[in-house]
């Protein structure tokens, strides 16, 4: 009998090893394909000085995460995404405009003859701001649709914070 229950403490610990083990497992893959997740992170400025009531060109700058690509402003097809950056009325801060960076050509691998534009590693938006007098924290937005070789996650947009003193 003492052999018996030596046996079976030895396989439930076995069990529960695997257990372990296989759970650790599927908590990495699901970090690394976690649709919540944002493939897209805000660098920097975290604040800028602006002339108040004067219209001046910020560079905004993000990272896209590795293995990713996001539509450019301006895809290929109607149907995708493009990225875009908005800042909300009531911030006392107005986007009078943004240039954008132009996508770079990107075939996927089941698909050689479709082209998309893309961008993929750091890009920079150039975005007209203008601010009333005083301190201002924007938290301006950055919509996209961001892709693998394989799939595409839903659209997502991201709180991009800036603290904007309008002088």
């Amino acid at each position: 009998m003492i052999d018996w229950n030596g046996r079976v403490r030895v396989a439930g610990a076995l069990v529960l090893g695997l257990v372990s083990v296989a759970a650790l497992g599927q908590s990495g893959a699901q970090a690394r394909s976690n649709p919540k997740a944002a493939a897209v992170e805000f660098l920097f400025p975290e604040q800028i000085t602006i002339p108040a009531g004067r219209t001046t060109t910020v560079a905004l700058h993000f990272r896209i995460a590795q293995g990713m690509h996001i539509n450019s402003h301006t895809p290929r097809e109607e149907e995708l995404i493009p990225t875009t950056l908005s800042i909300p009325e009531a911030s006392g801060v107005r986007l009078d405009g943004a240039a954008y960076p132009p996508g770079t050509e990107f075939t996927l691998p089941l698909e050689p003859k479709e082209k998309l534009s893309v961008y993929t590693g750091e890009f920079t938006i150039q975005a007209r701001m203008m601010a009333a007098s005083g301190d201002h924290l924007v938290e301006a937005k950055l919509r996209y649709q961001a892709c693998d070789n394989n799939a595409c996650m839903p659209p997502r947009t991201i709180t991009v914070p800036i603290d904007v003193l309008g002088k």
